[in-house]
């Protein structure tokens, strides 16, 4: 089955609600400013995921600037969630399939 990355991002928003990991406050602005991958210094990963992956993929489309075309999320969802959370699991390895990443 074909996603867009659109359809994917909204999935990937409900996904982490019914988890649980969806916040309704922001996050301290600070807290974006890290030069880590993932911001892990800062965030948990299902917070760069809200505030950080889905806001930027959105500016991007809206813009209808390029999307990147190699990311692999789903290792570090492997890594953090460590087999929890399999819907998720599912949503990342399309947005990586889908970018042209790993699957």
């Amino acid at each position: 089955m074909s996603y867009s990355i659109t359809q994917l991002l909204t999935q990937l928003q409900g996904e982490l609600a019914n988890a649980g990991l969806w916040q309704d406050k922001p996050v301290a602005e600070h807290l974006l400013q890290s030069s880590q991958p993932f911001c892990v210094d800062t965030l948990r990963f299902e917070q760069w995921l809200q505030f950080v992956f889905i806001p930027k993929m959105r500016a991007l489309i809206h813009a209808k600037h390029p999307l990147p075309s190699a990311i692999a999320l789903t290792p570090m969802a492997e890594v953090y969630w460590s087999g929890r959370y399999a819907q998720l699991h599912t949503v990342l390895k399309r947005i990586d399939f889908t970018l042209g990443g790993r699957e």
